[in-house]
């Protein structure tokens, strides 16, 4: 292969040359817990109402088991929901640690997500912001602008990658979708 030898090896190399950011999968996996988080409750685990919907939302056996996984005991439990005593600041945060990860789940699981994002086949309108340069020697910076692309067809494969957490496939999936430029 004419070239470099090590092309392939230094290929998704982004950073460098000094350039700051993140890359494009890394920015698809923060948009997707934003939108999670934007569909959620919205009252902060430490107000009265946002630790009682938690804790509501909680209250299934799966929810249980959320709580379990993050160290909540069920003595513990069972005290804050007879207000006989309220959770620590470390205790809320593992409630609302356990609150996020199961209505992650269960949006994965009633396949709202990849719906949501579908939007019946019209896919969702994505704003593609350029890597940071400014820090770049100019030999080494490439003209980048702002571009909006609107996406379809991939979000039910994305979906999947970030349930599965596979960093990966979400970032082929990003270069899939970056290198069309009108949307896949």
């Amino acid at each position: 292969m004419p070239g470099s030898e090590d092309l392939w090896s230094r290929w998704g190399d982004w950073g460098k040359h000094n350039a700051r950011g993140m890359k494009g999968g890394e920015a698809l996996i923060l948009e997707l817990n934003r939108i999670v988080h934007s569909s959620g409750i919205t009252s902060p685990v430490t107000s009265r109402r946002g630790l009682a919907a938690r804790l509501r939302y909680l209250d299934s056996p799966a929810g249980r088991q959320a709580l379990a996984e993050q160290g909540v005991t069920p003595r513990a439990l069972r005290s804050w929901t007879k207000g006989k005593a309220a959770p620590s600041p470390a205790n809320r945060e593992r409630v609302d640690r356990a609150y996020w990860e199961r209505r992650r789940e269960n949006l994965i699981r009633s396949g709202w997500l990849a719906r949501h994002l579908d939007n019946n086949g019209r896919g969702r309108r994505m704003e593609i912001y350029p890597v940071d340069q400014s820090h770049v020697d100019s030999k080494y910076s490439r003209p980048l602008s702002d571009r909006s692309i609107t996406v379809r067809y991939i979000w039910s494969d994305l979906v999947d990658a970030w349930a599965d957490r596979n960093e990966a496939l979400v970032d082929e999936i990003w270069d899939d979708v970056s290198s069309i430029g009108i949307g896949a």
